[in-house]
């Protein structure tokens, strides 16, 4: 359970709770389906400004690029070396946002999945999963967290 009356903590709380890591710098891959990629600008847009470098799957990184958005093109794994996994492979990755649809998307989606589970990174696979995590990142990146008893936010 994450509580506190922030909202960038009690998401930061509930993901560390479940075993998850929560960077606050490196690398983000962005990789959606076709028809998150308006959504995805602004997202991005507050990703870059919290100091991450952005990699992105030539679709992505095309919508990225023609909002101003700075990225770094990566292939996917269907599409040859380096790939997407490499990255990971060789802790170039800290955060993957990866919305999938379609069959082939689907095997490198599970192939994504799996890297990031053995290399113990955050994995988001929605818009607003990405937008929690971004809130979260950044109040942690301003503040610190503290635990107290659920006694003290409810009295």
């Amino acid at each position: 359970m994450g509580l506190d009356e922030c909202l960038g903590l009690a998401f930061a709380k509930s993901q560390l709770a479940a075993g998850q890591r929560i960077p606050t710098e490196g690398n983000v891959l962005l990789s959606v389906r076709h028809s998150d990629k308006p959504a995805i600008v602004p997202i991005a847009k507050k990703i870059a400004a919290l100091g991450f470098k952005i990699l992105a799957t030539r679709g992505t990184a095309k919508i990225l690029t023609e909002n101003g958005i700075d990225c770094a093109s990566v292939h996917k794994i269907s599409e040859g070396r380096p790939h997407i996994l490499d990255k990971i492979q060789d802790k170039q990755i800290q955060w993957i946002v990866n919305t999938s649809l379609g069959t082939r998307t689907t095997e490198d989606a599970y192939t994504i999945r799996r890297a990031a589970l053995n290399y113990h990174l955050p994995y988001t696979t929605t818009i607003a999963g990405a937008e929690s995590m971004v809130k979260a990142i950044g109040t942690m990146q301003q503040e610190s967290m503290e635990a107290k008893s659920v006694q003290e936010y409810f009295t």
